[in-house]
């Protein structure tokens, strides 16, 4: 028998004990993960569920272990996060980095290895805000001469 994780109630989520963890923030677009990493079995928990279930498409997926497959650990750490705001490509790229962060404060042997592939940078584009007069951030009207 399958647990649907969709109908868990926030009371009933899984409590993992993350104390002797190390912990990191990542930002992209308008979304903010809260990340604590700690050593275990490569179990991805995201807002109390399992990242399976959470990111749906599988690009968001793979995107999300790219840090754990350049280093050569994909089941040696335990991540639980809570991400915020976005949608789930800035999710994505916001855990992304807390985690990349994080796995450097466990070793500073991982920094160079993650900094070539750009996973240590905060990527600081956002949406451009609309400007008065135009249909968009830059679009203007149609115009019609007559």
């Amino acid at each position: 028998m399958e647990i649907n994780q969709e109908n868990i109630k926030k009371s009933e989520k899984i409590k993992l004990d993350f104390k002797d963890s190390k912990y990191a923030t990542g930002r992209r677009k308008t979304s903010i993960a809260k990340v604590w990493l700690k050593k275990g079995t490569g179990k991805i928990y995201v807002n109390g569920r399992n990242y399976d279930l959470y990111f749906k498409r599988e690009s968001h997926r793979t995107q999300l272990l790219k840090p754990f497959e350049l280093i050569n650990q994909n089941t040696s750490y335990d991540v639980k996060c809570y991400v915020s705001g976005g949608g789930s490509t800035g999710q994505v790229g916001a855990m992304v980095l807390g985690i990349s962060r994080a796995l450097i404060q466990f070793d500073e042997n991982y920094k160079p290895t993650l900094k070539k592939e750009k996973l240590t940078t905060r990527d600081s584009r956002s949406v451009e805000r609309k400007k008065y007069g135009h249909r968009k951030a830059r679009r203007s009207f149609q115009f019609s001469k007559r």
